[in-house]
């Protein structure tokens, strides 16, 4: 592999836009194309106050740049498609999450991955910060069962609106948003999924029949351990409470307490969505009288990256990745897994039914 790796960026948007970003500022990348349907990959190139070729079509940009690599981060229902024509083409891809628009879909792309043996990283930017990280390892050490309570709600209006409403034309808020989620509640527990209950609720006329812009899913896992999150988009959406990160097992509980990150307006923010500012960790420890023992323990870690910093650590690994040839099984299984309960919550929310996994 050569010292920079020629990367081609699909999708120009919020996350393709922080992705080139992590690119244009990283020396082990080289830019060689953006790809957009519309102007977005126009603008891009005037942020960055650079001159990268811009191309409409996939195709031909995987045909006349011959990357090392690609970044799709489109629309979900051309993830499939686009990542197996980049490993047919010889190039390494990382994807913005959701894998796939289908289960069957995300299985084809690991496969396609694993035949021409490229690597495949999905990008789950909490499992690159700090906190998340730190939050996840004291959750573990609160005994089981875990409850794990989590929702992100976005008030969306102007232009994200019009990227949820296009998000909705092949997936649930809860499928979209709650990979992430699920991935995080995998990660907690050691128990098994096995089985979900959702409900959703469809508030607006501009959302394709069959969709729905606000969901709750419940999960069930094979130790007692029982995890929800909610996920509303639209301008209809209440700010209050839009951030819950909260656990409890038997031996206390851990809580994400952020400040700025509820501020109003912060429900439609990118930046706030990853903020965790500071982990409240509570001891359920109690004396004779069943009074606490121990004071609540308030941690506040230094390393408190921004959105595009974690962008960069993503990218920093997907490189990693690459030159030492690192084994990402078990990253694609996970991904495959968490995509594959956020669809059976999707299928309970239609159905009216708990699905057994």
């Amino acid at each position: 592999m050569k010292t920079k790796i020629k990367i081609l960026v699909v999708g120009c948007g919020n996350m393709g836009a922080s992705h080139a970003r992590a690119y244009h500022e990283l020396e082990g990348f080289e830019i060689v194309g953006l790809v957009s349907r519309g102007n977005s990959k126009t603008i891009l190139n005037a942020t960055l106050q650079s001159s990268y070729a811009e191309f409409d079509d996939y195709e031909q940009a995987l045909s006349l740049t011959k990357p090392d690599a690609v970044c799709i981060a489109t629309y979900p229902d051309t993830h499939e498609s686009y990542a197996i024509k980049a490993f047919q083409s010889g190039a390494h891809v990382f994807i913005e999450k959701p894998l796939a628009d289908t289960v069957l879909g995300a299985q084809n792309v690991i496969s396609a991955a694993s035949k021409y043996n490229k690597k495949l990283v999905v990008g789950y930017i909490l499992r690159y910060h700090p906190s998340w990280e730190k939050f996840i390892d004291i959750s573990r050490s609160l005994g089981t069962p875990l409850v794990m309570r989590m929702n992100l709600n976005q008030q969306s209006h102007g232009f994200m609106w019009d990227v949820h409403r296009n998000l909705m034309e092949s997936l649930s808020p809860i499928v979209d948003c709650g990979v992430h989620y699920i991935d995080v509640m995998c990660q907690m527990t050691d128990a098994k999924p096995i089985q979900v209950s959702a409900i959703g609720a469809r508030l607006s006329s501009d959302i394709p029949d069959g969709n729905y812009n606000y969901g709750q899913l419940q999960l069930h896992f094979d130790d007692g351990s029982v995890g929800w999150y909610e996920a509303g988009w639209g301008p209809m959406v209440s700010q209050t409470a839009f951030f819950v990160k909260d656990v409890f097992g038997p031996k206390g509980s851990v809580s994400i307490v952020p400040s700025k990150a509820v501020q109003e307006g912060a429900s439609d923010s990118v930046e706030a969505h990853t903020k965790t500012e500071s982990l409240r960790v509570h001891y359920a420890d109690i004396d004779k009288n069943n009074e606490f023992v121990k004071a609540d323990e308030w941690i506040h870690l230094e390393d408190e990256p921004t959105h595009q910093d974690l962008c960069n650590r993503e990218q920093l690994f997907f490189q990693k990745a690459i030159l030492e040839n690192l084994d990402l099984k078990k990253q694609a299984d996970d991904a495959l897994n968490s995509l594959r309960i956020a669809f059976a919550c999707d299928e309970a929310v239609k159905t009216k039914k708990t699905i057994d996994l």
